[in-house]
């Protein structure tokens, strides 16, 4: 475990900025932390230099700045961290997509690792499980927007009845890589051996989890997909070697693996 007792909430704010914009544009700079964040470019300079000297990262004034082995190891922790929280928020308890990003926010600093693993747990539960967790969420959401009426209750059961499992319910298998942008299936194999089938399994990649088609780059390579909230960029043919399951219903066609 990543130990972060020594970073205040406002630093880590900053390596989660520098993280996500290197993860978007492979580059940043002083001025693009400043925008994200909402920040003087005096507050900058001043957390840069702070955490360059607890070698969290390496800054030169007007030069691009980039995360050490340590630094990006945290960042995408506290990143994980932030994407987790607001999955849940939007996915199980409804709520607005900015609010629940300003909310993980504030939330992120203080979630033990232990809550963290079982919220995502929760999440993979409600988008997977054949008895209705998908159906589950949906009621709940019904019940909000009737005002929480108990008399409303018989309306809302109707959509939110318990489905039986039903050996349809698991769409075709197929390569990771053929997944469209925004599309989930669920990990059924790893079909490679030794270092590369340890590489990413050691990601998250493991059979059973959750992953997402996050984004593909305009000549088609690298791809970045979401898995127990990391965003993992790889190459085509590293995710042609996992196989993964997509339920029905469950995002739209699927591109077809080259």
């Amino acid at each position: 475990m990543i130990d972060q007792s020594t970073l205040s909430a406002s630093l880590e704010d900053y390596l989660e900025a520098i993280y996500n914009i290197i993860r978007e544009n492979q580059a940043v700079r002083a001025k693009d932390i400043a925008e994200r964040l909402g920040v003087s470019n005096a507050s900058v300079t001043g957390a840069l230099r702070t955490l360059a000297k607890r070698e969290y990262l390496n800054y030169e004034p007007y030069g691009v700045i980039t995360l050490t082995p340590e630094g990006e190891k945290i960042a995408r922790e506290i990143a994980r961290r932030h994407q987790i929280l607001k999955d849940f928020l939007v996915k199980v308890l409804w709520v607005d997509v900015d609010e629940a990003d300003e909310a993980a926010c504030k939330m992120e600093h203080g979630i033990p690792p232990g809550l963290v693993d079982r919220l995502i747990d929760f999440i993979e539960f409600i988008e997977v499980c054949p008895l209705g967790g998908e159906r589950l969420a949906e009621g709940f959401r019904r019940h909000l927007k009737c005002g929480q009426k108990r008399d409303s209750c018989d309306q809302c059961v109707g959509s939110a009845t318990v489905a039986s499992p039903s050996p349809g319910s698991k769409g075709p298998v197929i390569r990771l890589s053929g997944l469209k942008d925004g599309q989930k299936g669920t990990i059924q194999a790893i079909r490679t051996k030794g270092a590369l089938r340890k590489r990413l399994m050691d990601m998250g990649l493991v059979p059973g989890a959750v992953v997402e088609m996050v984004r593909v780059a305009p000549m088609g390579d690298p791809l970045e997909v979401k898995v127990r909230g990391y965003f993992l960029s790889l190459r085509k043919d590293e995710l042609e070697k996992v196989e993964v399951s997509i339920r029905e219903g469950g995002g739209g066609e699927a591109r077809k693996a080259g």
